[in-house]
């Protein structure tokens, strides 16, 4: 089955098209108020109504908070699962946008068309650009090339509390080939992107306690010790010279980016002291014998989020105060261990410990890094796919941060992920006046059925 025919019906269908989206965008489904619990359950109905007009079999799943939607239509390989969710972050502070969130519409703007809505962007432009696709080729052809799952959840924006169970329950109904996940987005407006690495999350506090009340620092300044320099020395010793972590064995695990990779990277032409002069920086930090781009996706990170002790209020108090804490987050990569890692920061602390001074950690939780097989054939058939859409060809990259969905697809499931979205950077996610671009839109369903197609034939 050609794709050629697909395309041409999502050019001739697109105002249709934007009526759906506008719909699903005028439902307020906010996941995390229960005042919109209500919303939340019309989205689900009107997701399994839409679903079914294409010839799924669908269903509205109940959990202990918001509805799961499963669909289930097509047949023979590969066997995809499609992965969005409905809800939307809530719309304050509202006095900031420009129009009402959930009266969505078209605006003009530098960049063309954009879709100007609460979830435009994050996830419903995005979820409806993969059913577009869907609908295209089954209008065009009667069939999808092969067969997929959907699996659309409500509580993404308020941390996904039924997500883990409902996946462990229901395991056998939702293993496939492979998983897509539309929530990511492109490199930049010309070129395409496939996330294939996550990385993890470690969340560290640590609280030093010296003498048994906060001391006057005339009295006892200079003889009795301050937990505060005791931490500073600590934490700056978190990092050498060169800018890598110092814990023990903390690289353990930590893969190299394959060459190939690296030279998709290289043609970005990243402007590291343009990203960085947007914040009012100059200078790339981190570990100097990486490139920028490495150091934002592939490497692992330690990180001081915030330091505590003494007074700080208003004035002057000469305190030498009893205890000091500092948050401190890791970013892991590859198959770093984040028990391991937390062995490690315990251990870091605890030997730099003068007398007189012990630490606690309250905080130790962390979950670990999701790296996805790009030697699969499935991959490079999506990068070629993308491609030929798009002004420039599509690379595989890496997120800084965390998207857990596509990790407890690998542990639960067993099931890699494919991360391919067309949001932007300026879209304003979970921000007032957010908004999707027209063209991802339309381009966005047309890459989804550019890559049902070259999945069907990989």
């Amino acid at each position: 089955m050609s794709a050629d025919p697909v395309l041409a019906r999502i050019d001739a269908d697109l105002p249709q098209a934007l009526d759906r989206l506008m719909a699903l965008l005028r439902i307020p489904s906010i996941s995390t108020d229960p005042a919109y619990a209500e919303a939340c359950d019309r989205a689900a109905d009107w997701l399994v109504a839409d679903l079914e007009s294409l010839g799924a079999t669908a269903e509205k799943r109940a959990t202990p908070g918001h509805p799961m939607v499963v669909g289930h239509i097509g047949e023979g390989a590969p066997h995809l699962l499609f992965y969005g969710h409905y809800d939307v972050q809530p719309a304050d502070p509202l006095e900031l946008w420009r129009r009402d969130p959930f009266d969505p519409a078209l605006e003009e703007t530098e960049h063309g068309e954009v879709i100007r809505a609460r979830g435009a962007s994050d996830d419903k432009g995005q979820l409806m650009t993969f059913v577009e696709a869907c609908r295209a080729w089954i209008a065009e052809h009667g069939a999808l090339p092969c067969r997929v799952t959907f699996f659309l959840e409500g509580e993404e924006e308020s941390g996904s509390p039924s997500l883990v169970p409902f996946l462990k329950e229901n395991a056998e109904e939702l293993k496939a080939d492979i998983a897509l996940i539309c929530d990511t987005g492109m490199y930049d407006r010309q070129t395409p992107s496939i996330t294939t690495q996550l990385r993890g999350m470690l969340r560290e506090e640590v609280v030093l306690r010296a003498a048994s009340r906060d001391l006057h620092s005339g009295l006892y300044g200079g003889l009795a010790v301050n937990p505060i320099h005791v931490l500073a020395r600590i934490l700056a010793e978190l990092h050498d010279a060169s800018g890598r972590v110092t814990l023990e064995g903390f690289y353990d695990g930590v893969p190299e980016t394959p060459p190939e990779v690296l030279e998709q990277w290289a043609g970005l032409g990243f402007d590291a002291e343009g990203f960085l002069g947007r914040v009012g920086l100059s200078q790339p930090a981190g570990e100097q014998d990486r490139t920028p781009l490495e150091r934002l996706w592939a490497r692992p990170t330690a990180e001081v989020n915030g330091i505590e002790g003494g007074y700080t209020g208003a004035g002057f108090k000469t305190v030498l105060p009893a205890q000091a804490r500092a948050k401190v987050s890791f970013r892991l990569t590859g198959t770093q261990d984040p028990e391991a890692v937390h062995r490690a920061f315990v251990a870091h602390v605890e030997q730099r410990l003068p007398e007189d001074v012990t630490a606690e950690f309250p905080m130790g939780d962390g979950a670990p890094a999701t790296r996805m097989d790009i030697d699969r054939p499935e991959f490079e058939a999506a990068r070629a796919a993308l491609s030929q859409e798009w002004p420039k060809p599509a690379v595989f990259a890496g997120v800084g941060g965390s998207i857990p969905v596509a990790g407890y697809f690998k542990e639960i499931l067993g099931l890699e992920s494919m991360l391919i979205g067309f949001s932007h950077d300026d879209d304003g996610l979970h921000s007032p006046n957010e908004k999707y671009d027209l063209a991802s839109f339309h381009k966005g369903a047309r890459s989804w059925a550019r890559i049902l197609g070259a999945l069907a034939r990989a």
